[in-house]
C-alpha cells in the first residue's frame, strides 16, 4: 500500500497545486471586486444597482457547474474561447465577486450613518472616512461569511473537473478508474479535509486579530 501511495502521490500533489492556484487567483481577484461591487450597490445611481443586482441574480441563481460549461463550452458558439483554465478562473471570478459583493454590501449599510456624519464634521476626506472609520468594522463584520465562503471555495474548486482541467479530484478520479481502488479517492478526500483544516485555523487566527478592534 505504501508502494502505490508514493506512485500516486506526485500526481495527486499535482493536481492539488493546480487547484490550489484557482483557489488563490479566485480570491486574491474576487474580494477586491466584491468589496468595489458592494460600495457601488449602496450608491443611489438606480441604473447602475439595477446592473449590477442583474449581474448578482444570475450568478447567485444558477449553479456554479453551469456557469463553468457555459463559459467553456457554450460561448465558443459566440466565437469567444477561453482555455480551459482561463474560463475556470473567469467563471470563479464573477460567481464568487457576486457572493462577496452581497456580504460587503451587508457590512457597510450595517454601519451607522452617524459615524459617517461624525467623519464630515472632522473633515476626514472620503478615503480617509473609508480606511479609518469604515473599514475595520465591516471587516470585522463580514469576516465570518467571507471565511465560508472561503472555505466553500476549496470544495467548489473540484467542478473545473467537468471542463477537464487536472485537478486534484481529476488526479484521483484517473487513478481510481485505472487501477480499480478507492485508495487514490480516500487520499484526496484527506488532502481536501487538510486545505480546509488549514484555512479554517487562518481565519479563526484572523478573527480573534480583529477581536481589538472592539
Amino acid at each position: 500500500m505504501l508502494n502505490y501511495i508514493q506512485q500516486i502521490l506526485p500526481a495527486l500533489l499535482g493536481g492539488t497545486k493546480v487547484t490550489l492556484s484557482i483557489f488563490a487567483i479566485t480570491l486574491i481577484i474576487a474580494i477586491p471586486l466584491g468589496i468595489l461591487l458592494g460600495v457601488t450597490l449602496t450608491s443611489k445611481f438606480k441604473p447602475i444597482k439595477w446592473l449590477l443586482n442583474t449581474y448578482i441574480l444570475i450568478m447567485r441563481g444558477t449553479p456554479l457547474l453551469l456557469q463553468l460549461i457555459f463559459i467553456f463550452y457554450g460561448l465558443p458558439l459566440l466565437g469567444i474561447v477561453f482555455s480551459r483554465y482561463n474560463a475556470a478562473l473567469i467563471a470563479f471570478i464573477l460567481n464568487y465577486a457576486a457572493y462577496f459583493s452581497e456580504i460587503f454590501r451587508g457590512g457597510f449599510q450595517s454601519i451607522p450613518k452617524g459615524q459617517i456624519e461624525s467623519a464630515k464634521l472632522l473633515r476626514l476626506s472620503k478615503w480617509q472616512t473609508l480606511r479609518y472609520v469604515l473599514a475595520p468594522q465591516v471587516f470585522k463584520i463580514v469576516l465570518p461569511s467571507v471565511g465560508n465562503e472561503t472555505i466553500n471555495l476549496i470544495k467548489d474548486s473540484s467542478l473545473v473537473y467537468v471542463i477537464g482541467i487536472g485537478d486534484l479530484l481529476r488526479a484521483g478520479n484517473v487513478a481510481t478508474a485505472r487501477d480499480v481502488t478507492l485508495l487514490p479517492l480516500i487520499l484526496v478526500g484527506i488532502i481536501y479535509l487538510i486545505l480546509t483544516a488549514i484555512t479554517t485555523y487562518i481565519l479563526k487566527a484572523i478573527e480573534k486579530r480583529t477581536n481589538v478592534w472592539r
